[in-house]
């Protein structure tokens, strides 16, 4: 029987009461361990510990935070390619908005068959930019209105 490993973890599936156990359990652990670049997780029933990279564990207390917190969440690897719906989805804006966006050049993408796919980090260095230009954006209307004595 194959076993199935979830992407996605919707709203409610993971108690929260026990996501934020687990999640104060491992501050804990990473605050008493500042300085340790390997976590050694251990079983009541387990001969050998279990060694986790502090960078995967610190990942793990994020979701742990996001199930606590009754949010879902879902993990996506850079490399994978994505429709523009589920592009779309992620940007929260319309698929054809989107379609723009690529059909500019302002997100890279590729052609299977008629349809494009978008690799997840390119779409993710697409919203870093254009976060950076909305914060510049602000910060020189707040510059300018302080200049004209509005602000």
């Amino acid at each position: 029987m194959a076993v199935r490993t979830p992407k996605s973890l919707e709203p409610g599936r993971v108690d929260a009461q026990d996501a934020a156990r687990a999640l104060r359990r491992i501050k804990d652990y990473l605050t008493e361990h500042p300085g340790a670049d390997d976590i050694r997780v251990t079983g009541e029933l387990a001969d050998e510990a279990l060694v986790l990279p502090r960078d995967v564990v610190t990942m793990l207390a994020y979701m742990l935070t996001q199930l606590a917190a009754g949010r879902g969440v879902t993990m996506i690897p850079n490399h994978a390619e994505l429709t523009t719906h589920q592009a779309a989805d992620i940007l929260n804006v319309s698929r054809p908005y989107l379609i723009g966006l690529v059909d500019r050049g302002e997100i890279p993408h590729r052609l299977v068959g008629r349809h494009r796919r978008i690799l997840f980090e390119d779409l993710m260095a697409y919203k870093q930019q254009s976060d950076a230009d909305s914060r510049k954006a602000a910060d020189d209307l707040v510059a300018l209105s302080e200049e004209l004595g509005l602000y």
